[in-house]
């Protein structure tokens, strides 16, 4: 499976970067002590990051996302990415809840980046997987959801040859394609746009890598694409 940018991306929106992991041969059942600690810790420290800010949206790494939002056409303040949504349920004093622990883990980096993490599982995309503006006619089932939900024309997404796995770049992922405790082997994506830099892309990426080692086994390879 190959992973590509459509070159329009990179003209329309601010220095994209993109971290991506593959994992193959993980195991990603039950919990994991450690992983619950750490994000205990980073949600804590998000609190106290945002205490010198009036409004999420003013950190610079949520308000560029909000800018790009904007860009192709969604309402930032209908919208979110995911880790505006994840920083916004922390700083109201929610704990991140349990789901799996390769989405644990991507949380936990999502949090102490603040970047937009997400995962897929391997076995379950179709072809090859491309960032992308969508058409409009791609196909898109949300988490837990029941109905097709395509995306408007325009529309930033991840897709792969069946159809839409994450809506709004980052805002919803796929019922089709989501990490589950049977997932043996998942891509982990970074997004990001400046201000955030390649260093600290890579930083991030690597961190994932060495907790999905630590806690799910496995083999890991890591790329930064730009």
């Amino acid at each position: 499976m190959d992973i590509t940018i459509q070159k329009e991306i990179f003209e329309k929106f601010d220095a994209p970067i993109i971290g991506v992991i593959t994992a193959e041969g993980v195991d990603n059942h039950g919990t994991k002590e450690g992983i619950d600690m750490l994000l205990r810790k980073v949600e804590e420290r998000t609190r106290e990051d945002f205490l010198k800010f009036e409004s999420v949206s003013q950190h610079p790494n949520i308000a560029t996302w909000r800018r790009a939002y904007k860009k192709f056409g969604s309402d930032p303040h209908q919208y979110r990415s995911s880790v505006e949504s994840l920083v916004r349920r922390v700083r109201k004093g929610d704990s991140i809840p349990h789901i799996n622990t390769l989405v644990d883990i991507y949380n936990y980096i999502s949090l102490t980046y603040v970047i937009p993490v997400g995962g897929e599982d391997i076995d379950t995309i179709r072809g090859n997987l491309q960032l992308a503006f969508a058409e409009g006619t791609e196909p898109f089932m949300r988490l837990n959801g029941t109905e097709n939900e395509p995306p408007s024309a325009g529309e930033v997404v991840y897709k792969d040859d069946e159809g839409v796995i994450c809506r709004r770049w980052n805002w919803r992922e796929a019922d089709r394609t989501k990490l589950t405790e049977g997932t043996k082997n998942a891509i982990i994506i970074l997004d990001a746009l400046a201000p955030v830099t390649h260093v600290i892309v890579e930083q991030a990426t690597n961190e994932l890598a060495e907790l999905i080692k630590q806690f799910c086994g496995g083999m890991t390879k890591g790329e930064i694409l730009i």
